[in-house]
């Protein structure tokens, strides 16, 4: 049984940024940011932040340090990995190996895969992952992304539900089972993450609007964090899917493809493909 804990995010870019990217850090809500320092053990917990998906790695590493000062966290690192000799290095082996969270930045999740797949970090993320209980991993947008096997690379909103529309490369493979998109809602992207679950279909599609996370227990047990929804696509019942025989740029044609709209306090399971939602009832939590 996994032992750690993932925390995808869907980012955050409604908070009056500009176009260019230091003015959109994908900065983290303090409740989303307050779960994630509250599943690493409190403010005393060991935080190291990767920025390697970012352009602007030292801006955006800086912006993180002071977002968890503000919840009171007194031992945050940042890890600057922009090569896989970076990932090989004595001090970010050993940075790992104390951490009791890593978290991941938002820009390009390839390069999440190209400097830090298959390296000495890598590994010791998947092992502690898999055997310390109370390790965090938890991403934001490309973050999210990454922690996926089968990740999603790119693809075009505006060519939604066409072959093609989505790129697909591998991830970090901390939680094979899934397809993480991001910034799902803001960015239109249900095409793209629909044809991710047509290529395969064994696959649970989780789509991540912005300020929305999801907490994932032992590797199954899903729970929506933040004000936004998070989209389940579930295609294991499929009766129809032409995506194999299509053409790209060929409209797609899939049927009995199972969608679960979750909020704040849902949960998924994995495994069984079942929800448990709040009663209707309860108060938004």
């Amino acid at each position: 049984m996994i032992k750690g804990t993932l925390i995808p995010i869907g980012g955050n870019e409604d908070k009056g940024f500009e176009d260019d990217e230091i003015h959109r850090l994908d900065y983290i809500e303090e409740g989303i940011l307050s779960h994630v320092v509250e599943e690493a053990g409190g403010i005393h917990a060991n935080i190291v932040v990767i920025p390697t998906a970012s352009s602007i790695p030292l801006e955006i590493g800086k912006n993180y340090t002071t977002a968890f000062s503000t919840l009171g966290c007194n031992n945050v690192e940042i890890l600057d990995i922009r090569t896989k000799k970076d990932a090989e290095t004595p001090q970010a082996i050993s940075l790992i190996q104390k951490a009791n969270c890593v978290m991941f930045s938002g820009g390009n999740q390839a390069k999440i895969s190209k400097y830090i797949g298959n390296t000495s970090v890598h590994n010791i993320l998947c092992d502690r992952y898999k055997n310390d209980s109370g390790f965090v991993i938890a991403g934001t947008s490309a973050g999210a992304m990454a922690m996926t096997n089968e990740m999603i690379a790119g693809g075009s909103s505006t060519k939604a539900f066409k072959k093609g529309a989505v790129i697909m490369r591998k991830g970090l493979n901390l939680i094979p089972e899934v397809i993480v998109d991001t910034h799902f809602i803001q960015r239109g992207r249900f095409g793209r993450i629909s044809e991710a679950v047509a290529k395969f279909p064994d696959l649970v599609g989780i789509g991540l609007a912005e300020d929305t996370g999801l907490i994932i227990k032992n590797g199954n047990d899903c729970t929506v964090i933040g004000s936004g929804m998070a989209i389940v696509f579930d295609g294991s019942n499929l009766s129809h899917n032409n995506e194999k025989i299509l053409k790209v740029g060929t409209p797609m044609t899939m049927t009995n493809l199972k969608i679960h709209v979750l909020a704040n306090g849902d949960h998924y399971y994995i495994d069984t493909r079942q929800i448990k939602v709040l009663p209707i009832e309860s108060p938004f939590v």
